[in-house]
C-alpha cells in the first residue's frame, strides 16, 4: 500500500473532540487527555455565557462588567479508541465532582480536509 494511501486511511479513521472546561479543570483535563493516549491537541482561553434572565438584566445596569466564566477549550484529531477512553474518563470525573460545571465534550466526524 502506498504511503498516500495510508495516510488517507489513517485520516478517515480520526475524528475531531472538541472539550470546554471551566479553568478550575484546566490541569485535569490536561490529565485525562495524557490518560487517553491523545498526545497531539491545542489549545484556547475562552470565556463561557450562560443565557439567564438575571444577567441579561443586570447587563442593562452594569453593562462594562463582565458576566462570563473564564473556560479553556481543548481539540483533537485523534482516533475512535483515544475518544472513547477520553469519554469514560470524562464521565467518570463528572460523576464525582462537587460543581455544576461538568467537563462537556463533543466529537465530530471529518468530511473533507487538505
Amino acid at each position: 500500500m502506498s504511503s498516500a494511501l495510508e495516510l488517507i486511511i489513517t485520516f478517515k479513521l480520526m475524528k475531531l473532540v472538541i472539550v470546554t472546561t471551566v479553568e478550575e479543570f484546566q490541569k485535569e483535563v490536561l490529565k485525562l487527555f495524557k490518560n487517553a493516549n491523545i498526545e497531539n491537541f491545542s489549545s484556547s482561553d475562552i470565556d463561557g455565557y450562560k443565557n439567564s434572565s438575571s444577567i441579561l438584566k443586570a447587563s442593562n445596569w452594569f453593562s462594562g462588567e463582565k458576566y462570563g466564566n473564564e473556560s479553556h477549550l481543548f481539540f483533537s484529531f485523534t482516533e475512535d479508541e483515544h475518544i472513547n477512553v477520553l469519554f469514560s474518563l470524562i464521565k467518570e470525573f463528572n460523576a464525582n465532582m462537587e460543581t455544576l460545571n461538568p467537563i462537556k465534550a463533543v466529537v465530530v466526524p471529518i468530511e473533507k480536509w487538505i
